[in-house]
């Protein structure tokens, strides 16, 4: 085995200050985006798995990215018939009527880094963590020091999946990293928690301590108008170790509740006033290097949190590492509703070794939805996607996988798995280099799955689900 070289950057450092989209536009008007027709997005190629799979897992699809999408692929969100994936390009929109012959849309080209996505009927959230001269899609990159610079919340008109619209624009503090969606209680609003970090004195527009979230409010019936309408310190205190904000936000609207990944704590809050969450608990793990994200299970008794030890750039599925760090960490929650307590229970990582050349850590994914059981699909980037069973909260284990071999197996090279996300039936996999990819799992542990359609799926913002029902 070679020798493992010096780890490429992280798939979302907080500040590329003079990075560069893939494809630049110029002489863009204001609140303009590049849409690309699917014959130009898209090439045919006959699709061939080059992946290891469990007996229960089957890799049926895959859609090679565009040139237009040449930079990483991020997260993924669903409504109908149709999956969208960011890139920090822009984004793509998928048909996956057919998930077998999934097919591109269109695409629509406006970089500036991290393209997390929501979708909310016909609004399309994405996220901008690098720093342009102009809320433009064609705006160049300027360096973080420029106090005119926009990062924020792009929001997109999405009814005509061939032909999205550019809606507005929000500038947030330290721009976003990624975003969570809320619904309202009235009905006529709903809200954007949008999660960023790593602020500093030379950033006029990310300034520490910075221990805050932004919140976005959107007017149903006038998108355009959205904007910032608090943004509440959630660590007045200071938070723990390296805590300069949050990375990630879930929510269970059903059950008034949220959990939030921040960099060095994991806490819950209180969201029964979307517009107002309040901390009700916070903790702390010695083996955990960076809060990353976290999912309810459906009952709202569990949630498990994730360690992006190396911040997705590094190899750490080696026996050098352990079990331990890098891992998923699962905590009951007890205590009181005005009171929780987050108890821990136990700790998860894929018991498939990866070589030095592969970044590999946990990432992002959902829960299968099995009522009343407790499985998981997750990506792991070039560890691939496990399915974890995790009914036994202090005893989790691996049940199913998909693993390809190493892009490179002479130096570590980015890629792998975004995000696997369960949505209908299917496990959509967002791979950073190698596109979209479509999984089934044949297991009778999950079959019950199948009976929970979904219209929407923004795997942050998590369904209360029962059989048959949406």
């Amino acid at each position: 085995m070679a020798s493992s070289p010096t780890p490429p950057p992280s798939p979302h450092p907080r500040r590329a200050a003079l990075r560069k989209g893939a494809v630049a536009l110029a002489g863009a008007a204001a609140l303009a985006a590049s849409l690309l027709s699917p014959s130009a997005a898209s090439a045919d190629q006959a699709f061939v798995s080059d992946a290891d799979t469990s007996a229960n897992v089957t890799h049926i699809a895959n859609v090679p990215k565009s040139e237009a999408m040449g930079d990483f692929n991020s997260d993924l969100a669903f409504v109908g018939d149709y999956a969208i994936g960011g890139n920090y390009n822009g984004f793509v929109i998928y048909d996956i009527s057919a998930p077998e012959d999934p097919q591109v849309v269109s695409e629509v080209l406006c970089p500036g880094g991290q393209g997390d996505v929501s979708v909310s009927g016909d609004l399309l959230y994405f996220s901008v963590d690098y720093t342009r001269a102009s809320d433009e899609c064609g705006a160049p990159a300027v360096p973080t020091t420029d106090p005119n610079a926009f990062e924020g919340i792009r929001i997109f008109d999405i009814s005509d999946k061939a032909n999205p619209q550019y809606v507005a624009a929000v500038r947030t503090d330290c721009g976003s990293h990624t975003n969570t969606l809320v619904p309202g209680k009235d009905g006529e609003h709903e809200y954007i928690y949008v999660s960023s970090y790593s602020p500093s004195a030379s950033f006029p527009n990310c300034q520490p301590p910075h221990d805050k979230i932004s919140i976005i409010e959107v007017p149903l019936d006038d998108p355009a108008s959205a904007e910032v309408v608090d943004a509440p310190v959630l660590f007045p205190d200071g938070g723990f170790r390296n805590t300069s904000g949050c990375h990630d936000i879930t929510v269970y609207a059903e059950r008034d509740i949220a959990a939030g990944a921040c960099m060095g704590d994991g806490i819950l809050m209180d969201i029964s006033d979307p517009a107002a969450p309040v901390v009700t608990d916070v903790v702390q793990d010695s083996n955990f290097a960076f809060w990353h994200s976290a999912t309810f299970t459906n009952d709202g008794a569990t949630v498990m949190f994730t360690d992006e030890l190396g911040g997705g750039g590094g190899a750490t599925c080696l026996e050098s590492i352990g079990s331990e760090r890098g891992a998923n960490a699962i905590y009951t929650i007890g205590g009181t509703e005005a009171d929780p307590e987050l108890a821990f229970e136990g700790y998860f990582k894929i018991p498939r070794l990866q070589s030095s050349t592969e970044n590999c850590v946990a990432h992002n994914g959902s829960l299968i939805p099995v009522p009343g059981q407790d499985f998981f699909v997750q990506s792991w980037y070039q560890g691939g996607v496990s399915v974890i069973d995790f009914n036994d909260p202090a005893a989790p284990r691996e049940i199913g996988y998909f693993d390809r071999s190493p892009i490179d197996e002479d130096r570590l090279v980015l890629g792998g798995s975004w995000s696997a996300y369960y949505y209908n039936g299917y496990v959509y996999s967002s791979d950073i280099t190698r596109g979209l990819d479509v999984i089934k799992i044949t297991d009778p542990r999950v079959r019950a799955a199948e009976r929970v359609p979904m219209d929407e799926f923004n795997p942050q913002s998590q369904p209360e689900y029962r059989p048959g029902r949406r």
